[in-house]
């Protein structure tokens, strides 16, 4: 029963991991664009931005990493076997990569709210998108174990890459075109 109960709150600390991971990104995103917006308007976004970054990241998104990592801590202790099955093993090591990502945004958080970020919006997007790619190698691996559908997987996620990839730059030309209709709007009126 443990077992079951470890598995539940692992799950649940994974969606709300993820659910922070996905936000965070986009919070970047718009405070970086919030730099084109004139005074006063500029300073009161960025420093929402800063506020909602902040209770985002210590509030919701790092428990939600912890929670993770203490459920399946108690998993293993159920299962101590599970530790050596190959799967495993590459499914911890994407897991080391999000666990780099999560803290790697609360370094980005922190240039932001000092105003020495060097992303760009369309560079933040493009890494809005990595915590999707972990998220579907290790929900694969988790499901499939070691049966690991090779054979397909690897053009599941190159597929999924491309997707995203247009996905973005199809966003950022809708975006583009619809300023410049605005400008034109304005200059006309």
């Amino acid at each position: 029963m443990p077992y079951l109960w470890y598995k539940a709150f692992h799950l649940i600390g994974v969606v709300v991991w993820f659910a922070g991971l996905f936000y965070l990104v986009r919070l970047f995103i718009y405070h970086v664009e919030a730099d084109a917006e004139p005074e006063p308007a500029r300073s009161i976004l960025k420093n929402q931005y800063q506020i909602m970054e902040k209770r985002l990241y210590h509030i919701i998104t790092t428990p939600g990493m912890l929670v993770t990592a203490a459920m399946a801590i108690g998993i293993i202790t159920t299962e101590p076997e599970i530790l050596k099955s190959g799967w495993l093993h590459i499914k911890l090591t994407f897991v080391a990569v999000l666990i780099a990502y999560h803290f790697y945004c609360g370094r980005l958080m922190k240039q932001l709210e000092r105003g020495d970020c060097k992303w760009t919006s369309k560079q933040l997007r493009a890494l809005n998108e990595a915590p999707t790619l972990l998220l579907l190698v290790i929900v694969m691996l988790a499901v499939f174990k070691n049966n690991f559908p090779t054979n397909i997987a690897p053009w599941l996620i190159f597929g999924t890459v491309v997707l995203m990839a247009a996905t973005i730059q199809l966003y950022a030309r809708k975006r583009r075109l619809d300023k410049e209709r605005e400008l034109t709007e304005a200059s006309q009126s």
